[in-house]
């Protein structure tokens, strides 16, 4: 038991969609765009649910928003985003009956093992039941009413609720809130949210004991006028990167949306290559900017393969083979990024480690709410992140690709970045683009592709052209003066494919490679090598490179 801090409340939804919206527009707008936009203000709202009614009754849905303070609702960081709404938002939401209610919260109780559903999987939390009970009160008679009903609630009715099968949570608050002027400004209720895990003993011994009391009558007859009760159902978990392939898929092309702010593209399934979410999370540790790309099956419960990037290229160096794997394996997710360094960097400038890149996709992961991928797969960086990620966060993957890296650094590969730097600064940052692009895509290339498959090259150089010259300069530092050997044999229950281009380092990293992968675990991890390939295999030979992975994933 314990009583709100200061500030604590709730933002409180209804919302009916009129006749003629289609509901999947509804909740694609609603999961992609609205919600996500609040909770990247982690500062106001520590959570956001989605429920849909189980009673009957309009409105037949609600979100719910804990509030870390609810003076925040008042300032310019959170009315600017009810002012400055998409077009696609303001017409969506002129098709919804909205009802807006703010509520402060006073006392909460907790079942022991309560756990919030933000901090839950998607499978463990959807389903809870919430019980929303509102009472009117008798002021007018008892100037007191408030106060005995609190009690009679957090002594006697909230107690007598906790012992009901499945019970995990009470919550008492009142409205008008503080921030609306508090009893002074309209009729006071108090609130009750009761929610339970969705096997539960509502209707049982328990709960008709709790509704038979002589103070429960007392309560009743002396300082409440009125009751409402609704009951709901969790269904959508928000979380601050937009996920929602299921009903994006559902709508036709032209329902396909683009906005620089909330800086959201989404790709309709309908569309030749949909569904696609583009979109990016803010890095919890130090607020860089991460884009992503989420696409391929849309069911929210489809297993997710993740890819990690080389330096120096995008997510899109993953086009060729995520083309052959939506055909070969529709049956999953798939997740892209753009590493650190890619675009911007944080201020103040950083250098990039193994161990911040692995966080780097764990906080994305969990911004889209991903307990454990199927696959990573990673490639030279991405595939000593990809490593060091199974490392660090074993629980959240159950095999990987780690492709065209070594397990350790050396002196000498330190000192190459260092002079690449100075290549890619040189003639006011002109060098990346004017000469180690090229030059470093002639370094990765099997011979074969230099010479036969010039689109492919030229691809490859406008990529590595394209990279932010600063974001070169601190994120190669993460390939300085690192060695995974002896973190490698403590990976247990993760296992591991190696991969290389037959023509990697002229061949040399084969026999690295070779060298190391019996470190992995306890017994070891299997190399294979694509022919006529060189230091990125899945773009030179995309077709090959799946050959040798497939029976893997």
């Amino acid at each position: 038991m314990a009583a709100a801090k200061n500030g604590q409340g709730m933002l409180y939804v209804t919302m009916q969609p009129q006749e003629g919206l289609s509901l999947d527009q509804f909740h694609e707008w609603y999961n992609n765009e609205h919600g996500p936009t609040r909770l990247r203000l982690p500062q106001i709202f520590s959570n956001g649910l989605r429920y849909q009614a189980t009673d009957g009754q309009q409105p037949h849905f609600l979100a719910a928003y804990d509030v870390t303070d609810m003076a925040h609702l008042l300032t310019p960081t959170y009315l600017d985003l009810r002012a400055n709404r998409s077009p696609r938002e303001a017409e969506t939401i002129g098709q919804v009956k909205v009802d807006r209610f703010f509520f402060d919260l006073i006392w909460t109780q907790e079942a022991p093992s309560f756990k919030p559903a933000e901090q839950c999987t998607d499978a463990e939390a959807e389903g809870r039941v919430l019980v929303a009970v509102d009472v009117s009160l008798n002021l007018t008679q008892e100037p007191d009413a408030a106060e005995k009903v609190i009690q009679w609630y957090q002594e006697e009715h909230i107690p007598m609720l906790s012992k009901i099968p499945g019970w995990l949570r009470s919550r008492v608050l009142r409205t008008p809130s503080s921030i609306e002027g508090g009893s002074n400004a309209g009729e006071t209720k108090i609130i009750t949210l009761h929610e339970y895990a969705a096997e539960n003993g509502l209707g049982g011994p328990e709960h008709k004991a709790s509704m038979d009391t002589p103070w429960r009558t007392e309560v009743f007859n002396k300082y409440i006028t009125t009751k409402g009760r609704r009951t709901y159902s969790l269904f959508y978990v928000f979380g601050p990167a937009p996920r929602d392939l299921q009903h994006l898929s559902a709508l036709p092309a032209s329902a396909a949306f683009s906005a620089v702010s909330p800086r959201l593209t989404t790709t309709p399934g309908t569309s030749p290559d949909g569904p696609i979410i583009n979109s990016y999370i803010t890095t919890p540790h130090d607020g860089l900017i991460i884009p992503y790309q989420l696409e391929g099956n849309p069911s929210p419960s489809a297993p997710v393969i993740a890819f990690s990037n080389s330096l120096l290229t995008s997510l899109h160096m993953w086009d060729p083979l995520v083309k052959i794997l939506k055909t070969s394996r529709p049956d999953l997710r798939i997740l892209r990024y753009d590493t650190r360094g890619r675009h911007s960097i944080p201020s103040p400038p950083q250098p990039a480690t193994l161990d911040l890149l692995a966080d780097d996709l764990a906080s994305l992961l969990d911004a889209l709410r991903i307990d454990k991928l199927q696959t990573l797969v990673g490639v030279s960086m991405g595939g000593a992140t990809t490593l060091n990620f199974a490392i660090r966060h074993p629980s959240r993957l159950q095999k990987f690709v780690a492709c065209d890296f070594n397990a350790a650094s050396s002196e000498a590969n330190t000192q190459a970045w260092k002079d690449r730097i100075a290549v890619a600064e040189a003639d006011e940052g002109r060098g990346l683009r004017d000469q180690l692009a090229g030059v470093t895509v002639e370094r990765w290339f099997h011979p074969n592709t230099m010479e036969k498959k010039k689109e492919v090259v030229q691809w490859m150089t406008e990529m590595v052209a394209g990279n932010s010259v600063e974001g070169f300069r601190w994120s190669c530092q993460a390939l300085w003066g690192y060695d995974l050997r002896e973190k490698m044999r403590e990976v247990q229950g993760v296992e591991g494919l190696f991969v290389v281009g037959e023509g990697d380092g002229k061949g040399a990293l084969v026999k690295a490679m070779d060298g190391f992968r019996g470190l992995l675990g306890e017994k070891g991890g299997e190399l294979k090598v694509v022919k006529e390939a060189g230091h990125l295999p899945m773009c030179e030979c995309p077709e090959g490179f799946w050959e040798v992975v497939k029976d893997f994933i």
